[in-house]
Order: structure tokens, then sequence, then C-alpha cells
């Protein structure tokens, strides 16, 4: 196989929104919804889209669902801001195949968990990381993502894979601000890193120490009040960002609906539905929040002016 050529790198800033999958019925994209979706995110003021990641429901997804979904997007963003592809996938080949497809269809760059299922160790995932990004046309992202695949990218292996030039940066949605704290001191090693957190509630915090912006599903919904917190944050405007954090946290009550882990992906996609944007639809194994769930989330956004 050959090696992969890499484009020139990506540097990211501000908030990436982690897109849903907006379906229109099992296995089926919803193109309108996509579309609206794209649009209502890059008018909101992102800096990037993030698409197959865990808010997009990737792993629930076919393989023809998946590729068609990068097709329709990198189409529709048409290079106004950089697409990440997520990549994950249990076969090694698999992710390789995905990578190029996301490449193909001029993606930007390319987000890599850790193997999931089968619990790697740190040896085994080094090697596997190291194996896999040369044949990988992209720049990759690696993505932190204990909760869901059981495997931690521990510091000293991330340290070690940092000497890998297409390797262009982390996002961490463990949620532990000490790991994230060290996690933007390798950045002393790789300064061209960028280090961005997934948990939306964290965002001062992770900024405090010194990350480049965040990876939040809230963005979703509402991408300008989540850019307009983080442009506050930068430019040291802290009574617009103590504003902006505050409407942020009424607005995350919305994931407190529900009684199953499921609640954060239907709780975005009942909200999307709500404001006019896509279909509520979550993937297979999950449901769509009926009454009087749907009804909380509406309250909620009522309380912050978003409906």
């Amino acid at each position: 196989m050959s090696i992969a050529t890499y484009p020139p790198k990506i540097s990211l800033r501000g908030i990436v929104p982690p897109l849903v999958t907006p379906l229109a019925a099992r296995d089926e994209l919803d193109h309108e919804g996509l579309a609206r979706l794209l649009e209502h995110v890059i008018q909101g003021g992102v800096s990037a889209v993030f698409i197959l990641g865990t808010t997009g429901e990737a792993p629930s997804l076919s393989y023809e669902l998946r590729r068609e979904m990068i097709r329709q997007t990198t189409r529709i963003v048409a290079g106004r801001v950089p697409v990440l592809v997520g990549i994950a996938d249990t076969a090694f080949m698999e992710t390789v195949h995905l990578a190029q497809y996301a490449a193909e269809c001029g993606a930007d760059a390319a987000v890599l968990t850790t193997p999931y299922y089968f619990p790697a160790g740190q040896t085994e995932l080094t090697s596997y990381v190291q194996s896999i990004v040369p044949l990988i046309p992209l720049p990759v992202m690696l993505y932190n993502m204990p909760g869901l695949t059981k495997v931690w990218y521990e510091i000293e292996t991330l340290r070690t894979l940092s000497s890998i030039e297409s390797i262009v940066g982390v996002k961490d949605s463990s949620g532990d601000l000490e790991y994230f704290g060290r996690l933007c001191q390798l950045k002393q090693e790789r300064p061209d890193w960028s280090i961005l957190l997934g948990p939306e509630a964290l965002l001062q915090e992770a900024h405090q120490l010194g990350g480049d912006g965040g990876v939040n599903g809230g963005a979703n919904v509402l991408p300008k009040l989540f850019v307009e917190c983080y442009n506050a944050l930068r430019d040291g405007d802290e009574a617009t960002a103590a504003e902006r954090r505050a409407t942020i946290l009424e607005f995350q009550k919305i994931y407190d609906v529900g009684k199953y882990a499921s609640r954060h992906i239907k709780a975005t996609k009942s909200a999307l539905s709500l404001i006019g944007i896509c279909s509520d639809l979550p993937a297979d194994p999950f449901h769509r929040f009926h009454e009087p769930a749907r009804a909380r989330v509406a309250e909620i956004l009522r309380g912050i002016g978003a409906l």
C-alpha cells in the first residue's frame, strides 16, 4: 500500500461543532436538513465543522451513509470552512478507506479515536497510530473519548506520537481538566498543535489552561452563542464571556431531559427540530424524544430566547 502524501497543515482555533447526522428515515440522510444545518452553523461563525463523531452517531451509521454524509457535507460547505471527518472504526482498513474517501471528497482533516471494543494497551495504541497515520492522506487530529472507547490517549503516548508531523492536534472529551492541562503542555513540543475540548460547560476552564477552542455539541443549535463566548474569552472580555457562559449553562439543561445515556444526542436533535433545522430522528437503537420530554426542551429554549 502506498504511503500518503500530506496536504498543507490545518490549524484550528475557536468553535468546531460536532455535527449531528440529520436523518429522514433509517439509513437515509435528510439532505435538506443537512443543508440547513450547515448554513446555520457557518452563518453562526464557526471555525470548522466536524462530522461523523460521537454527536454524529457515526458508529451507528452504515458505511454507505457515512460516505454520503462526507460527500454531501463537503459539497455544501464548498471550502467555506474546514471539514473534519471522524474515521473511527473497529477495523484498521475500514478506517483507512474512510479517510481516503474523505480526502477524495475534499475534506480537510481526519479525526481518529482510539480503537474500541477490544481495549488496546498503550504500546499497542502507539503502534496502531504509527501504522495507520502514514496511510491517511489528510492531517490527523487524535480524539480522546475514553468514556465510550474505554481507552485513553495517555499523555506519554501522545508525547511519543507528537513526532509524527501529520498529527495536528488532539480533541479531548474526557472532561478531566488535570489531563487537559497536561495535554496543553505538549504544545511546548508541538506549538502548531490545536488542543480542543469537548465538554461545553468547561470552555472557560479549557481556555484558561491554554486550549484553542471547543468541539461543542450545543453549537449545532446555538453556534453564535458559543462563538461569542469563545471570542470573548480570547479577547479578555470577561463580562461578555460570563454572560454567554451563563446562557450556555441554562441551555445545557436540555441534556438533563430523559433518563437514558442517549439523552445528549436526542436532546440536541430535538432542539434542532424545534428551531426548524432538521428532523429529530436518531439512529438505531435510540428513539426520539416524545412528550413531555420534547415540551421540556422547548421550555428551556424559550427560557433563553432561542425559540
